[in-house]
């Protein structure tokens, strides 16, 4: 019997400015193993942005509209990435 395979995920947190936080976020979810998109001032957690396979760009709209609002109000912030590692066969 077939055990499910698990799918792994690796996060990693990377400094941006906040006039580039709507391009690397755009670059991010482009890329298409991005499981989560985090955006932090500090600390703090001001955007989560939780992303499946296939989201269509009209369903992302209103959240790159959102990030367009954060990034104009937030200083000292960063992105949090939560990335879906390929599977590997056995």
């Amino acid at each position: 019997m077939a055990t499910p395979t698990q799918e792994k995920t690796r996060t990693e947190q990377f400094k941006v400015e906040g006039d580039r936080l709507l391009a690397e976020t755009k670059r991010l979810i482009k890329e298409g193993n991005v499981r989560r998109i985090s955006i932090k001032q500090g600390e703090q957690t001001v955007l989560e942005l939780p992303l499946t396979m296939g989201v269509a760009g009209v369903l992302l709209a209103p959240w790159l509209a959102a990030v367009g609002a954060v990034a104009a109000l937030v200083t000292d912030s960063s992105i949090e990435v939560e990335r879906a590692e390929p599977s590997r066969a056995r």
